[in-house]
């Protein structure tokens, strides 16, 4: 068990296990610029002063996860370790240059080597920062609309989503829908690929709610944030993570995006 320093850029949407309960796939870097996957935690639950935000320092003592074969997997000594939020690395006013210096260390181009580097035993790169050569399309589909009921039912009976002010069970809402980001890569390799971010299903509920229920709004506003705003002006990145299904299983394709990093563009002679 050691102490780990890490920079939170990635918080998935919740899911429910019946195992862990609710769980939230965290993902960042450590102070050497490597990538690290914290898995399985427990978000929601925890108190708020350990509740941390993305591009906020946290520190936590982890242990490699041996249930999972990829090397920047890690998990929490137990589901009550604490965890210690520290500072937040700023905006910078949109260009995002400290984040850009901990966030840009190394980012791929090519889908195919990216992929092909996941799939060379002993290396299984399953974390990393990609950059599309473009964005074609902004995808928005329909799926199921509520939780799996017997997985549901069954923590309901354990009373895992009471609190200490209500018996209610309180359960994360399910996304109606599924976003994707259709892209090419350098070599013009196009592919469409899931966001699994918490910022998008937090962005659909939050605008739910401004139209007052009216989903046909909702959508809209975040279709144009993340097409016409995020692809279309921002200095957009991807950050891409396999699944330990699809990647145990050598599918094609073992990644999913797990977040975007979205500073204001600016110029090379900016940067410099």
């Amino acid at each position: 068990m050691a102490v780990t320093r890490v920079l939170i850029a990635v918080k998935t949407y919740p899911t429910l296990s019946t195992k862990y309960e609710e769980l939230v796939c965290t993902a960042g870097f450590r102070e050497d610029g490597t990538w690290i996957r914290i898995y399985p935690i427990q978000f929601r639950q925890r108190p708020y002063a350990q509740q941390y935000k993305k591009y906020q320092w946290i520190e936590l003592d982890l242990v490699k996860n041996e249930k999972d074969f990829r090397p920047e997997s890690f998990r929490p000594q137990s589901l009550e370790t604490e965890v210690k939020p520290i500072v937040k690395v700023p905006a910078d006013g949109g260009a995002w240059m400290e984040r850009r210096k901990l966030v840009l260390r190394k980012v791929y181009y090519n889908l195919t080597e990216l992929i092909a580097e996941a799939k060379i035993k002993g290396i299984s790169t399953s974390l990393a920062v990609f950059k599309p050569a473009i964005i074609k399309d902004f995808l928005i589909e329909e799926v199921e609309r509520n939780w799996d009921g017997d997985k549901l039912a069954s923590l309901r009976q354990l009373n895992i989503f009471a609190t200490a002010t209500t018996t209610e069970a309180e359960v994360v809402k399910k996304l109606p829908y599924k976003f994707s980001y259709t892209f090419e890569d350098n070599d013009g390799r196009e592919s469409t690929l899931m966001i699994e971010d918490w910022e998008i299903g937090a962005l659909y509920w939050r605008q739910l709610d401004h139209h007052h229920g009216d989903e046909a709004l909702a959508k809209a506003d975040v279709r144009a944030k993340y097409l016409d705003d995020f692809a279309r002006t921002k200095d957009l990145h991807l950050f891409l993570g396999t699944t330990l299904e699809f990647h145990a299983r050598n599918m094609p394709n073992p990644f999913v995006i797990i977040g975007t990093f979205h500073p204001k563009a600016i110029s090379q002679l900016e940067l410099f």
